[in-house]
């Protein structure tokens, strides 16, 4: 497993003005605030089974970013895939869609960026897509793109970014 070390946002934005930066949409659910790591892609939309597949397989580091299509109407992830996650060495997930078991989830060594909290799990229809170009909170993810995040937001770059 290699976690990286995650340089604060704003410093990054700092040193690399023209970064891509994500609209502010979305709250900290995980134990952990600050990761980053290489992007792994999926579109799933009211459907985890690709999530979960996903999580179930070597992180490596990597941060899931999932685009769930902003869907206010259940939750892609909670408290099992978030410890699926952790026992499989990704860094992070960001959802463009809803969690659960916020309070769990908050207690993982995990970074998790959702837009909200539902209590409802999703479809299990296995429908979706991974390792794709996705768009959401105004930046395009591609598969391997490094994903920067802490409090104060989200970076997007198609290389690996350090601080002089």
């Amino acid at each position: 497993m290699t976690l990286h070390a995650a340089p604060a946002t704003s410093d990054l934005c700092d040193a690399y003005p023209d970064v891509r930066t994500a609209q502010p949409v979305f709250r900290d659910y995980g134990g952990t605030t600050a990761f980053c790591g290489p992007a792994f892609t999926v579109r799933a939309f009211e459907d985890n089974t690709l999530v979960r597949s996903t999580l179930e397989t070597p992180g490596e580091g990597r941060v899931l970013v999932v685009e769930g299509g902003a869907s206010l109407n259940c939750a892609l992830l909670g408290d099992m895939l978030g410890g699926l996650a952790v026992r499989n060495g990704w860094a992070g997930v960001v959802l463009n869609g809803c969690v659960r078991d916020t309070a769990q989830l908050a207690r993982l060594p995990l970074g998790v960026k959702a837009l909200a909290a539902h209590p409802r799990r999703s479809h299990k229809g296995g429908v979706g897509e991974a390792g794709v170009s996705v768009v959401f909170a105004g930046v395009t993810f591609e598969p391997g793109d490094w994903v920067y995040a802490d409090q104060d937001g989200l970076l997007v770059s198609p290389v690996p970014l350090t601080l002089p």
